[in-house]
């Protein structure tokens, strides 16, 4: 029991569930807006435009609802963003010279861990702000309720796509490099 708890990284069986946990959870989801609801909505754009039927039109602005409730919590101030921006890239440059350069296993497995979720952080930042203006347009009456909960579906599912790749990627490129690591130093040294 005690040798699961060591301080190897790629060794451990603490990192690849961590790993494995945190991109099924970072997969689950976008924004904190229910998967279901949007399922429902992309779906049904496929089918023909009836803005009569009650179920699509409540789902709309349920949608809609949920996007004025969320997306003002995912919107950076261009100054607070600077300096968010610097420091994540501070930390994650540290750790990349400490890992890649030094050749510490730990630090290596924190930047394969947190670049590609550093990614996912960005791509939400760029859909809330997407979501904002398709929310704007319907608002000031420019789109109908119908036609923007579809396009903030669309968009919402291209970025649960994009995640997806993104978490897989991310996933074979830390077990490919846990592997090669692994083989390199079968010992830990």
């Amino acid at each position: 029991m005690i040798d699961m708890l060591g301080g190897r990284s790629f060794a451990s069986l603490w990192y690849w569930l961590a790993l494995s946990v945190l991109w099924t959870w970072v997969g689950r989801g976008a924004l904190g807006i229910p998967a279901d609801l949007v399922r429902r909505i992309h779906a049904a754009r496929g089918a023909s435009p009836d803005a009569a039927a009650p179920g699509r039109a409540d789902d709309a602005l349920l949608l809609l609802d949920w996007l004025s409730l969320v997306t003002p919590r995912w919107q950076v101030p261009p100054r607070d963003g600077v300096v968010l921006i610097a420091v994540a890239a501070f930390a994650l440059s540290a750790l990349a010279v400490l890992g890649f350069a030094y050749g510490r296993e730990t630090a290596q497995a924190l930047v394969l861990l947190l670049a590609p979720l550093g990614l996912v952080g960005a791509l939400r930042v760029r859909l809330a702000a997407r979501l904002r203006e398709v929310l704007a347009s319907a608002e000031a009456g420019d789109a109908a309720p119908g036609a923007a909960a579809a396009q903030a579906a669309a968009r919402i599912v291209a970025h649960l796509r994009a995640t997806r790749v993104l978490s897989v990627a991310a996933v074979a490129a830390a077990a490919m490099w846990g592997t090669l690591w692994l083989v390199r130093h079968p010992n830990g040294l």
